[in-house]
């Protein structure tokens, strides 16, 4: 008996050997160094690197499926751009960069990997998300789920009446000048964006309006600008409550199953198992600047954008004043005065967007924190770098 039982034991523990050699090394790391909670701004670099390409595969991290369609849009190599090689290693040990493709003319003109991960890696977008979120709005109008962005916020979440959100317009909302009170300090765990996301609602309330409607108002809506991610996750549950299905559905049906990504993407879940509208979808850094290219073309599927008309030309230009000389915050997308625009995402994520060079830069990273003028200025110095030398090998080009 003593012999069988053993034979038992033994198999057993092959199995679970036999499984463990087939987890992702990122989710072994994170298992055998877990985190104290699932607040990633708190983790340390280690676990970020490890997480941020393995939320995708974490069981206990709730999310969504974004599923992708039968074809996928080959990204067609192009002339390599002239990159000093000791400049650009600069450039990933400083940003701490995990991917960065650069796109000009559909053409792929570079693609590297840092942090130990590859063209497969399935990153998460952060505050990325953002400006998904605002383009599936842009389809929800033109789709008729939503009327205007001059409806109220509280005409699709009627659980927000009686808040200081009576009055907002979903226009106010999407530029961020609700005008309600928001803490986005990533560094303080007692701010709004550190504890929303592991608010208990009350019964019968989803967990991200149970949390927005106990703010205070600050200012009269539509005449300041706040950065709150919180008002994005808002924008998504008065998206969901529009279109009447998961946040996940409609970005595959409308975007993600047309555009050609190579693989499925996933978007988190809050506590009320509603997609987060400010965060978090998992794609690769190619399928990122996949959807980079889509918005450049003009949000076009089968010959026609997909979203409201003048939607792409008022969400990528200045609607409202954020303190920048340069530029200022469209509908979930920073602009800039040069007519560039790009989605950002805390600790280094962004898809950068250059309508004039006809170019898509998308990156991924994990900057030792989650925000920095060290970082910010780094990010946007590569940017500027790509540009020139994607102007470089256009006169070069011409010149034979």
């Amino acid at each position: 008996m003593w012999k069988w039982i053993s034979g038992i034991i033994v198999v057993v523990f092959i199995a679970v050997g036999a499984y463990w050699l087939t987890l992702d090394k990122h989710v072994r790391y994170l298992f055998l160094n877990p985190p104290k909670d699932l607040n990633v701004l708190f983790w340390t670099i280690e676990q970020r690197d490890a997480g941020f390409q393995s939320i995708d595969k974490l069981f206990f991290v709730p999310k969504n499926k974004v599923k992708k369609g039968q074809h996928t849009s080959e990204l067609v190599p192009g002339s390599p751009l002239n990159l000093n090689e000791q400049k650009i290693a600069e450039y990933f040990d400083t940003l701490r960069i995990g991917g960065l493709i650069v796109i000009h003319n559909n053409q792929l003109k570079y693609e590297r990997y840092g942090l130990d991960s590859t063209p497969t890696s399935k990153w998460t977008s952060f505050s990325v998300a953002k400006s998904v979120t605002s383009t599936l709005v842009g389809a929800a109008i033109k789709d008729g789920h939503i009327k205007s962005l001059d409806d109220k916020v509280t005409d699709y979440v009627t659980s927000m009446k009686g808040s200081a959100y009576d009055d907002v317009t979903i226009e106010q909302l999407i530029t961020m000048t609700s005008g309600v009170d928001w803490n986005e300090d990533y560094n303080d765990p007692e701010s709004d964006v550190s504890k929303f996301n592991f608010h208990k609602p009350e019964p019968g309330v989803d967990a991200i309006a149970s949390y927005m409607r106990q703010l205070k108002r600050a200012h009269p809506p539509g005449s300041t600008w706040r950065y709150s991610t919180g008002e994005t996750n808002l924008i998504g549950l008065v998206l969901q409550r529009a279109i009447e299905r998961p946040l996940s559905d409609y970005l595959s049906e409308k975007i993600w199953s047309q555009i050609g990504p190579e693989y499925d993407a996933s978007w988190v879940l809050g506590p009320s198992k509603n997609e987060i509208g400010g965060c978090c979808i998992q794609a690769t850094t190619r399928d990122f600047a996949r959807f980079g290219q889509f918005v450049l073309d003009g949000t076009v599927i089968d010959g026609k954008p997909i979203v409201a008309d003048g939607w792409l030309a008022n969400a990528t230009s200045k609607q409202a004043d954020t303190g920048d000389k340069d530029g200022g915050y469209g509908y979930q997308w920073w602009v800039s005065d040069d007519g560039t625009f790009q989605g950002k995402g805390i600790f280094g994520q962004g898809i950068f967007i250059d309508p004039k060079r006809n170019l898509v830069i998308a990156i991924n990273g994990n900057w030792p924190t989650a925000l920095g003028h060290k970082y910010t200025k780094g990010k946007q110095s590569l940017y500027e770098w790509i540009q020139a030398e994607v102007d470089n090998q256009v006169l070069t080009t011409q010149a034979f």
